[in-house]
């Protein structure tokens, strides 16, 4: 079989209920088309942790601009649409606690379109 991607919450409450129920590994499995491998990850994870959702979504690197950022960086350039990237940095690092750089910066205004 071939790699699928992580099962939604609802899959994996699926699976915990089907085992709740008394179902075994094999008839989960074939009732709700998983492997007998995912029945028992998924159901071993909630009997240790509680949970079944991954945590995926937490992962991999921070943006240092958050939404409220992006909104004051958009007003920045709608201000003066010719300023170019390093008047962008200074103007946005004034009004602000943490600063960024100029790669912040591009990568930011790339993101926003």
């Amino acid at each position: 079989m071939g790699k699928k991607g992580d099962l939604s919450n609802f899959e994996c409450g699926m699976v915990v209920g089907a085992r709740w129920a008394g179902l075994s590994i094999s008839q989960s499995a074939q009732l709700l088309g998983f492997s007998r491998t995912t029945i028992s990850r998924v159901y071993k994870e909630w009997c240790e942790k509680g949970k079944t959702s991954s945590m995926w979504q937490s992962c991999g690197r921070k943006c240092h601009v958050d939404a409220r950022g992006q909104r004051r960086m958009g007003r920045l350039i709608q201000a003066d649409r010719r300023a170019t990237l390093t008047e962008i940095t200074t103007r946005y690092n004034r009004g602000m606690q943490q600063s960024i750089c100029e790669a912040t910066t591009r990568t930011t205004l790339r993101r926003m379109g």
